[in-house]
């Protein structure tokens, strides 16, 4: 009889312990599957761009593909939407900027919480933007572009990803410092702006030199300054804002990636570790910089960072935005 109930407990034992060994399991061996990452902007644009060059790095470290899922409209807010509705596992994650995850914040009423209904994962690479027109357009440098537009107001039109995307809210800041007015135009995204601008459809944008440089360099679209200090080492002809005549108007589009809410802590570790060796590796890097993208410090890189500078970008931002009364269109 004790036999019995020794042999009886041992099963027992075992059977509990089999649930928690399988999740162990589960998580050595994920990923398991191909990895979804949803872009809340148009193919063809920058943030695809960005995605589908670390996603192609990324599934050498990991073995599984990672599926760059387009889902465009209001400015990125149904992507994003979409990302965290996603089940916590590890399987869905969200590739954005500040516009995306930090502006969108301030011009929607959002049915999620930017900060606590995400896992911050790794910060990834930042653009500068180029000041850049149509061929056409009659202003051949910078100071004759804003003397242009001051003296046809309201005449010119910039093509935007959407009321608070990056391209926007860097036009209204351009119309600030100038004392300018022009019309925005919003597209799904600045890929399609930029076939508008290409066309002669659209006058000006504010956009991403990821974006723009490769037009640049073709002759099909004119390029005025970009916005940081110093010039891009991918395209040095190009001139700084200080140097063309607009001081100090310097900013830049960073990108991050997110995972839902809940994803478990070791499953983030995972995916952390494939986008800093996708980042450390030469042929990215080379790739990226040439693309007008600047790579994050390694000290930055980390989980943590990225929630803390998440956090800051918001704390910054959100009174700007509202303060301009930057409404969704």
């Amino acid at each position: 009889m004790k036999l019995r109930r020794r042999r009886f407990l041992q099963l027992a034992a075992g059977a509990a312990a089999l649930p928690a060994a399988s999740r162990i399991a589960g998580a050595q061996a994920y990923p398991a599957r191909p990895i979804t990452v949803i872009v809340p902007y148009a193919a063809g644009g920058p943030a695809d761009a960005l995605a589908r060059t670390l996603g192609e790095r990324m599934r050498a470290t990991l073995g599984q593909t990672i599926v760059i899922e387009n889902v465009t409209g209001a400015s990125g807010t149904i992507g994003v939407g979409r990302a965290v509705r996603s089940p916590p596992d590890g399987y869905t994650l969200s590739l954005g900027h500040v516009g995306s995850h930090v502006v969108n914040g301030a011009i929607f009423p959002l049915p999620f919480d930017l900060l606590k209904d995400f896992e911050p994962i790794a910060l990834l690479p930042s653009n500068s933007l180029l000041i850049v027109s149509r061929k056409s357009f009659p202003a051949n440098d910078l100071k004759e572009l804003i003397a242009w537009l001051k003296a046809n107001p309201d005449k010119a039109t910039a093509g935007t990803s959407g009321a608070g995307g990056g391209s926007h809210i860097n036009g209204v800041y351009f119309q600030n410092r100038t004392d300018t007015r022009f019309q925005f135009v919003p597209y799904r995204g600045t890929g399609p702006a930029m076939s508008d601008l290409i066309a002669g459809q659209i006058d000006i944008m504010f956009d991403q030199a990821s974006n723009s440089l490769e037009q640049v360099r073709g002759g099909t679209i004119k390029a005025y300054a970009v916005t940081s200090k110093t010039r891009l080492p991918s395209a040095p002809e190009i001139p700084t804002v200080d140097e063309a005549g607009l001081p100090g108007f310097y900013t830049t589009t960073w990108y991050g990636l997110w995972a839902p809410k809940g994803t478990p802590k070791d499953v983030v570790v995972k995916l952390n570790a494939a986008v800093v060796e996708a980042l450390s590796d030469p042929a990215v890097s080379k790739r990226l910089v040439e693309q007008g993208l600047d790579m994050p410090p390694r000290d930055q890189l980390t989980p943590e960072a990225l929630g803390a500078f998440h956090k800051a970008e918001i704390d910054k931002w959100w009174p700007i935005v509202k303060a301009a009364n930057i409404k969704s269109q």
